[in-house]
């Protein structure tokens, strides 16, 4: 499904819709909003990873590389799926007890009270479609077709719930280290709960290929997105020890982040295990191979973040407090990028970016990404009409965007500019305060660039508050913005419609 025309995007998580549950899902308001971006010749739809969260709440440190997030399940749709009368029983009582809970239909998401109620409810509808329709074909046949990583998947959630939620390098010696025996006892004995697990990824499957479905059937295609690195209290680390740099204990060696700079002189501790590429080399990076097959089944095009890390990363030693002890170690590059060669991925390719690392993506053709706030040069007090994040500079293999997940909002990082760099801004965009954010927008889309893709805020106007993602931070206000849908006013959407037909993305 190659995406060749020049096209126009919506960045937003189906966290950010609004739903009555306290946290957006796959359902009914999903579509609603889908239908306003197609009525706009809106052509892409960009997400984050949809890989179930842990600490943090990041999607980008997922339990998972190829499961879904079970709170994305949209409850009131799963009578499309749980036909049964009894199951029907068990649905309708957790949607009473839901509503009774008076989650908010468009708040932040309070992630602790959504696991405490509609996670809850999940499970016991999933419990009685797993007692009820242990035979059913459908579920039987995505349960087999998926056992490569599905068993190990619910196996791993039932033994995190076991162990009170520790991480599995806290785990008694035997399971920690996946010896056959302690496997076979947790599977016998955490049975009811693997597959509840198994259900729920059932659910999930079934409603985000609906959604996916519905997406393409209005003209829209979707971006997905999948972070470099797993996140150390993962099945996939749990079950693929061999492919990480970590010790015969179960102990990480090495942690992954991002060099000193002028922004974090300290560097960026992620504190995720770092590959073992000679590892991955050895059975011709399968591992990879089917990670992106995986995800090519249900998005469309694929973003890969931190591209950098596959020409070299940055290393730190376990035990560290800051990434400054780092050093850089050569990633695999093409050796593995060959496989993806003329698929349709997106390049994360922002940040310390040396000759090599441009070189390497241009060997993969993939295009990279361009952001419009790091087109002024205030760190150095000039404006420099050279910058290669200024959309009269953008070559035309890019995808252009106003912000990230991890960026502030135009407006917000407008409102936070001196007086002297909201001058220069004006100036270049030739207007006035009160247009900056959609002249932004326009100039984006009158760009060379492939493709330009804007965060929902942006189109709505909004201010910091309601900003995604503040990075190296860990806090209530990170990955928990859901739009407001009156907030979306018709007429920013005809306007955008408008500037869509004008610069050929329609």
């Amino acid at each position: 499904m190659k995406t060749s025309e020049r096209a126009c995007g919506v960045l937003m998580h189906p966290t950010s819709f609004p739903s009555p549950y306290g946290i957006g899902d796959l359902g009914i308001e999903s579509r609603r909003i889908l239908r306003l971006m197609a009525q706009a010749n809106i052509r892409l739809w960009q997400i984050l990873p949809l890989g179930p969260t842990g600490y943090g709440d990041s999607p980008y440190a997922s339990r998972s590389c190829f499961a879904g997030n079970e709170l994305l399940i949209d409850i009131r749709s799963l009578n499309n799926i749980c036909d049964d009368n009894d199951i029907g029983l068990v649905l309708n009582d957790a949607i009473k007890d839901l509503e009774g809970v008076g989650l908010d239909c468009s708040a932040r998401v309070d992630y602790n009270q959504v696991y405490a109620t509609k996670m809850v409810a999940l499970k016991k509808i999933a419990g009685a479609f797993a007692k009820g329709h242990a035979q059913d074909v459908d579920f039987q046949s995505f349960c087999n077709e998926n056992a490569w990583w599905l068993d190990d998947y619910a196996l791993y959630q039932g033994l995190v719930n076991n162990f009170n939620d520790s991480r599995w390098f806290m785990w008694p010696q035997d399971i920690k280290d996946r010896r056959k025996s302690a496997v076979a006892k947790w599977t016998k004995d955490l049975a009811d709960e693997i597959s509840i697990y198994k259900a729920l990824q059932y659910f999930f499957h079934c409603q985000w290929n609906s959604l996916h479905k519905f997406a393409n059937d209005l003209g829209i295609k979707i971006i997905g997105d999948i972070p470099i690195f797993a996140a150390g209290d993962s099945v996939d680390v749990w079950t693929n020890r061999r492919l990480f740099k970590i010790d015969s204990k179960g102990n990480q060696t090495a942690l992954a982040g991002c060099p000193p700079d002028d922004f974090c002189p300290t560097g960026q501790l992620w504190g995720n295990p770092v590959y073992n590429w000679k590892e991955h080399e050895k059975d011709d990076f399968a591992w990879w191979r089917r990670r992106v097959e995986m995800m090519f089944k249900i998005v469309d095009i694929l973003r890969i973040d931190h591209f950098r890390g596959f020409e070299s990363y940055w290393e730190t030693p376990a035990g560290e407090e800051t990434a400054m002890n780092g050093k850089w170690m050569p990633g695999p590059g093409m050796k593995l990028l060959g496989h993806f060669k003329g698929m349709d991925i997106i390049a994360e390719d922002l940040g310390f970016m040396t000759p090599e690392v441009q070189q390497l993506r241009a060997a993969t053709e993939f295009p990279g990404m361009k952001i419009y706030q790091f087109g002024w040069d205030i760190q150095n007090g000039r404006f420099d009409a050279s910058n290669e994040y200024l959309p009269h500079n953008y070559e035309q293999n890019c995808v252009a965007y106003t912000g990230t997940h991890d960026n502030e909002t135009a407006r917000g990082w407008y409102n936070r500019q001196s007086d002297e760099y909201k001058d220069i801004i004006r100036r270049y965009l030739q207007c006035p305060d009160d247009e900056v954010v959609w002249q932004m927008i326009r100039t984006l889309l009158a760009s060379s660039a492939k493709y330009a893709i804007f965060p929902m805020q942006d189109i709505m106007g909004l201010d910091n508050s309601a900003r995604m993602n503040v990075p190296s931070t860990v806090g209530i206000s990170n990955w928990s913005w859901r739009m407001d849908p009156n907030q979306l006013e018709g007429w920013k959407l005809d306007r955008l419609r408008e500037y869509i037909m004008l610069y050929g993305r329609s």
